[in-house]
């Protein structure tokens, strides 16, 4: 079996080689005294590694006294990734009833996003209600670290060279092609290559990050795509909840990889470092400041971030209210509702917030309708009948709510499979207008005219457009696993080229497509995010290579009809809405990029939308140094533009 690549996007999957638990470099257990505070009552190490300065911070995030347990996913010093098990138990009056603990390790980040480090929840879960206990007793401690410390001496104990090692990861990058834009780059292993890795039957660990992926969906409901949106432009996206933290950093987890820039992208792209995935920082406290200030677009990026591809941006999550307080830290502010909301009626949304005026942002129309279709599609994937095990509270089940009316769809989640399983059979109340209305953009005027327009053109009958819109849509998931395309089905060709970049996208096998097992819902998640970043930046990539090429040849033609005077100017002519071209305004070089509604159409994008047409020329301005402008929709009739 070939080594597997230490960042690679796929899901590590439960088998021979990939169950076994990463060796860990340091383990420690930290206690919080009424008088001292946080302290490090007892450590192991490797001898080059240095714990003191900040992991008891980190192992115990503010607010964690008003929950009983905790698992918390932290960076330590951008080489290690961080793991602990916090518990609050009983104790003496002396110690105001309370004894707040936490056993921690980390492990080196060669071992992927996270370390794999989920697999060792269990094992500090149990220390930690071990230790609770008698803390005084680290004879467990002591031996858990003796099995699982990382010996470096033993290439059969720890990961040998070339197979994740910093120093191998390092060879590896020194050895790697250059891309086209000059810069050397990993081939890291998108999901598109990931054909090996879910064989049928095989399921994720039970606290892999990924299986919160459905109620990241079901929190952000529509506002899953603005927050999409914005770690595909690199933003310093800041999550500020209250504890637990656990789903927060799983949601950490769920931004960073499906923003991930897909590998056919990469020669597509000029920008230089290519960021191909947003870095994820998990929990951050203010201890984290400084490496909060990092990752901005405008500063020059960290040569170790660049040629990790992390150049820009990152994400993370905080229960220090206070650091939403300083918005030179962040881009994207994300305020989410208390766990105790969750079952809230009306439903307590998550609130988005940009820069610089801290406006919520809210979904487009385009984007509500997305969501509605992609968790129709969804439903393939999971079977009613399924039913997760007890250790794994963040699956919600996706079912059929038997109504195709676009406009009572419910954007709700549904009740949780532990819920579902003591009320089958019973109908699920759909959310009122109001709830809906609350985390989307309003219908402009322009698509309020276009609207009534369609509806008439019609006949009052059922648009054909909003049907070919859903079938695009759907496409996106078409081909992922042998339950999703029946065959002789036809699933939209030209987007299936588009957004796989003439690959197939995921190819066959990845996916567990037999029973809608887990391991199917999470990598179509994944694959169906991947195909839309591949879409939108693709689309934007041929407009600019066409309208180059349009700039050339009338470059080419004007130096034979104007003698080489250069009378001839570029660009588009004022009487062709259509044509692209490139406006210059005087005494400047730089050519401006044109999209027209029907480019943003084929990304999937609202045509009527302010914020969508912004982020389009956010997009170009950060990927090619382009500056665009982006036409809005339009409505003709008999060849008379009436809008």
């Amino acid at each position: 079996m070939a080594p597997a690549n230490p960042h690679s996007l796929h899901l590590d999957l439960p088998n021979a080689y990939s169950e076994a638990q990463p060796h860990i470099v340091a383990l420690f257990l930290i206690l919080f005294d009424a008088k001292a505070g946080y302290t490090i009552a007892w450590k192991r190490s490797v001898p080059e590694l240095d714990i003191t300065d900040s992991v008891e911070y980190k192992s115990l995030p503010s607010g964690l006294h008003n929950v009983e347990k905790d698992t918390v996913y932290f960076v330590h010093n951008d080489q290690y990734a961080g793991i602990s098990s916090f518990i609050n138990g009983k104790a003496a009056e002396s110690e105001r009833h309370a004894l707040m603990l936490a056993v921690g390790a980390l492990i080196p980040l060669s071992y992927g996003r996270l370390g794999k480090s989920w697999r060792h929840v269990e094992g500090l879960r149990a220390l930690a209600n071990e230790l609770v206990k008698d803390p005084s007793n680290t004879d467990a401690l002591e031996g858990y670290w003796q099995e699982h410390q990382d010996h470096k001496d033993d290439p059969a104990a720890g990961p040998t060279p070339g197979e994740g090692s910093p120093s191998a990861m390092r060879e590896n990058r020194r050895r790697s092609i250059s891309s086209p834009n000059g810069q050397p780059r990993t081939r890291n292993r998108a999901v598109s290559s990931a054909s090996a890795l879910a064989p049928p039957g095989q399921t994720l660990s039970a606290h892999h990050p990924a299986l919160s992926l459905s109620t990241f969906l079901d929190t952000f409901g529509p506002l899953v795509f603005p927050l999409y949106k914005a770690a595909l432009l690199r933003k310093r996206i800041l999550l500020v909840g209250q504890a637990p933290v656990e789903v927060a950093c799983n949601f950490v987890y769920s931004i960073s990889i499906l923003s991930t820039l897909p590998s056919t992208l990469h020669s597509l792209l000029p920008l230089s470092p290519l960021p191909t995935r947003l870095r994820p920082l998990f929990s951050v406290g203010v201890h984290d400041i400084p490496t909060l200030s990092t990752g901005s677009r405008t500063s020059q990026p960290a040569e170790s971030l660049a040629t990790e591809g992390q150049a820009y941006g990152w994400v993370a999550c905080t229960t220090d209210d206070i650091l939403g307080l300083k918005d030179h830290l962040y881009d994207t502010l994300v305020t989410l509702a208390p766990s105790h909301t969750s079952q809230a009626q009306p439903k307590a949304w998550p609130r988005i917030q940009g820069k610089p005026t801290a406006v919520n942002v809210k979904a487009t129309q385009r984007d509500a309708r997305r969501y509605r279709g992609l968790r129709r599609d969804l439903q393939q994937y999971r079977s009613a009948s399924w039913r997760p095990p007890s250790s794994s509270p963040h699956l919600v089940r996706y079912t059929d709510e038997g109504n195709d009316n676009e406009a009572t769809t419910s954007l709700l989640p549904l009740p949780s499979l532990e819920e579902a399983a003591t009320a089958d059979g019973e109908a699920v109340s759909a959310p009122s207008a109001d709830d809906e209305q609350t985390v989307l953009e309003p219908q402009s005027w322009s698509a309020l005219a276009y609207n009534s327009f369609m509806w008439w053109a019609s006949a009052g009958e059922k648009r054909t457009d909003l049907e070919e819109e859903s079938e695009y849509d759907s496409a996106l998931l078409a081909h992922l696993g042998s339950s999703t395309a029946p065959a002789g089905e036809a699933h939209s060709p030209s987007i299936m080229r588009r957004a796989s970049g003439g690959r197939g996208g995921i190819e066959e096998g990845v996916i567990d497509g037999g029973g809608g097992g887990v391991v199917g819902f999470e990598m179509a998640v994944i694959g169906y995010f991947h195909r839309f970043t591949v879409l939108i930046l693709r689309t934007l990539s041929e407009v600019v290579d066409a309208q180059d090429d349009e700039e050339e040849e009338e470059g080419s033609s004007s130096s034979f009809s104007d003698g080489g005077t250069g009378l001839h100017q570029p660009g588009r002519s004022d009487d062709d809405d259509h044509g692209r071209g490139s406006s210059r305004e005087e005494g400047q070089e730089e050519e401006v990029v044109e999209i027209n509604g029907d480019d943003m159409s084929k990304m999937g994008l609202d045509v009527w939308s302010e914020r969508d047409r912004a982020f389009v020329e956010e997009l170009v301005d950060f990927y090619w140094g382009r500056k665009a402008r982006v036409l809005g929709g339009r409505v003709e009739c008999c060849g008379v533009r009436v809008l």
